[in-house]
Order: structure tokens, then C-alpha cells, then sequence
């Protein structure tokens, strides 16, 4: 047998090597890891984001049982491509991981492993797993359904206020692990002496501790559902209090997260500000710059007019130079500021 020629090529066996390195960072392109403002990685992204949205709108109408008997092959045939389409997207993250900038994914198999452990690969794998799931392990059709509802989740990838939250729960997660370690002891303790005043009176309804923590607990997050109520005075006047507490231990989980969205946009803001004063330090915004601001703008959830407002305020704050309107590099002996409106265009 004629062995290949490639094979007595050595540059044609390195150009064949390097193919599948680019095809890989171009699927990842593809997959918005390089960033969203690629016509074609948006039509990518919003063909999965309408698919994310059909899976959830089939999920709900399937679960109408008159829709489920008359449709029911054309809701498994979709969950199917659904599946299949959901599957190819998680094998390319996983196969693309090692393209990221972040160098914890580089290594060919233990940076894959870091890659499969993230949030969002967790996510997209727990959306097709229900469905492998249900090939080897008997599961009731509702709790596949309330299963396969887990792929909402997958629009977090896509959602910049979804993203927001994540950060200000990591970064008050120690005042949000404080507040509920007081709530747990305020259930334990509310719990126990509602037991202690209505127990005698409604062994039914306060037959133990354990029955009496649904009270604390509706009446401490305000609910108040009344399927269990005091009857003594005692009881009466405690659960007042514990009302009254509930008010405020709402409010205080409350005014933490409020807190942390508010620290959020300001250090998105300040950095979308430095980076746009690093940007216009030559007088200019160069289409690159502006690309990647446009980028940074998509990425941190800020809205086009806010991103403005900040490019108006940096031109006028005296970081910018004036520029020749025909060569674009910087008049000298000028030190005057350029506005917004002018600068976009000139560049």
C-alpha cells in the first residue's frame, strides 16, 4: 500500500495540524466567546435564545393535559431536536474551552474538567440531562417536565441583569449568609415559644416544634397564609411581635441586595469610564476601540444612552486632545477638549 503524501510532507502535515486549531477558535467565536457584536454570533445567540424560549413555552403547554393527548408527537419530536441542538452547544463549549483567555482552561484536559465545573457549564449540561437521564433511569413524565424547565437557566448566559445578580450575591454573600443564619434562629426560637403558648390549647395545630416552624415561618416572611393561627392572649401578643419583626427582617436582605446592585453599577460605570479615558487619550476612538467598547458596554448590561453619557462627560473632562480632521493624529498647540458628537466624527 502507497502510504499517504502527507506523509513524506512534513509541511503539509503541520498545515493539516493547524486546521483544527482554527476551526476551534472559530467555533468559539461563534459561541460568543470572543464577544457578541459579530452578526453572526448574534444570529447564533438568538437562535438558542428563541430556542431556550420554545423549550420553556412547550414545557408549560405540555403539561395542559388536553394539548399534551392531541399533540403529544409533535412536543417529543421537539424536546428531541431540542436535545440534539443543546448537546452539539455544550460538546463545542467543552471542546472550545481551551480557547478562552483565561489560562485555568488551556491544559487539553484538566482546563476542559475547570471548564465543566463553571456555573454556566453546569448549567447547559443540566439541561440535557434530565432527557439521558430518562433513557436509563425510569423518571415520572411531571418531574421531566419540571426538569427540563431548568433550561431557563441557560439564558443566564445571555442576560446582563441575570449576570448582575450573580455578582452582588458573591459579593454580599457573607451579609446574606449573616441575615439567614439570624432568620434560621428567629424560626427556631418563634417556633418554640408559639409551641409553648398554643400547644395546650390547638394540640392540632401545634402538635410540635417541628409543626409550629410553618407558623414562624409564614409570619416571619409576612405571608401569613392563616391556615394556622394563635387563639390564647399570650400567643396573640407574641405573634404581633414576631409580625413586626418579620417587617423588618424582610427589609434587611432587601436593603443589602439594593446596596450591592447600586456598588455594582457604579464599578461598571467607573470602569467603562476609565477605559473609554484610555481610549480617547490620542484625541480619537479608533474603530478597534470603539469595537471593544462596544464589547465592554454589551458585557457589564449598560444601555447605549448611559454609554454615551459617559463618552459626553470624559470628552468634556479634558482627557481629550484635539485632532487633525484630515490625517486623524493631534494638532499641537491646541489644548482645548473635543465633545462627543465630534469626536465620533473624526474618527
Amino acid at each position: 500500500m502507497t502510504p499517504p503524501a502527507h506523509a513524506h510532507n512534513p509541511h503539509e502535515a503541520l498545515r493539516k495540524g493547524r486546521r483544527r486549531p482554527k476551526l476551534r477558535r472559530r467555533v468559539h467565536h461563534m459561541l460568543g466567546g470572543e464577544g457578541h457584536q459579530d452578526p453572526w454570533v448574534k444570529l447564533v445567540d438568538y437562535a438558542l435564545i428563541g430556542l431556550i424560549i420554545l423549550n420553556i413555552i412547550s414545557v408549560i403547554l405540555e403539561s395542559v393535559a388536553t394539548l399534551q393527548i392531541a399533540h403529544g408527537p409533535v412536543f417529543h419530536y421537539f424536546d428531541l431536536f431540542s436535545v440534539a441542538v443543546f448537546s452539539v452547544e455544550y460538546a463545542l463549549r467543552v471542546w472550545t474551552a481551551v480557547e478562552h483567555e483565561d489560562r485555568r482552561f488551556h491544559h487539553p484536559l484538566w482546563g476542559r474538567l475547570r471548564f465543566m465545573a463553571t456555573p454556566l457549564a453546569i448549567i447547559d449540561l443540566l439541561a440535557v440531562l434530565p432527557f439521558f437521564l430518562g433513557i436509563f433511569v425510569e423518571i415520572d413524565l411531571r418531574a421531566m417536565r419540571v426538569l427540563r424547565l431548568l433550561r431557563v437557566f441557560k439564558l443566564t448566559r445571555y442576560s446582563s441583569a441575570m449576570t448582575m445578580l450573580i455578582a452582588v450575591l458573591k459579593q454580599e454573600v457573607k451579609a446574606v449568609g449573616a441575615i439567614l443564619f439570624i432568620l434560621a434562629i428567629l424560626i427556631v426560637f418563634c417556633a418554640s415559644v408559639m409551641y409553648l403558648f398554643e400547644h395546650p390549647a390547638q394540640p392540632n395545630a401545634f402538635p410540635d416544634i417541628p409543626a409550629a416552624m410553618w407558623w414562624a415561618v409564614v409570619t416571619l416572611t409576612t405571608l401569613g397564609y392563616g391556615d394556622v393561627t394563635p387563639i390564647t392572649p399570650l400567643g396573640r401578643l407574641f405573634a404581633g411581635l414576631v409580625a413586626i419583626a418579620g417587617v423588618g427582617m424582610v427589609a434587611l436582605p432587601s436593603g443589602i441586595l439594593a446596596t450591592g446592585f447600586a456598588e455594582q453599577l457604579r464599578q461598571r460605570r467607573e470602569e467603562y469610564r476609565e477605559r473609554v479615558a484610555e481610549a480617547m487619550v490620542d484625541g480619537r476612538i479608533s474603530r478597534a476601540e470603539r469595537h471593544e467598547l462596544d464589547e465592554m458596554r454589551e458585557t457589564l448590561g449598560m444601555s447605549e444612552e448611559e454609554a454615551a453619557a459617559i463618552l459626553h462627560r470624559v470628552a468634556k473632562s479634558g482627557l481629550a486632545v484635539a485632532v487633525c480632521p484630515h490625517c486623524g493624529g493631534a494638532l499641537e498647540g491646541y489644548h482645548g477638549t473635543l465633545t462627543a458628537e465630534e469626536i465620533d466624527e473624526r474618527r
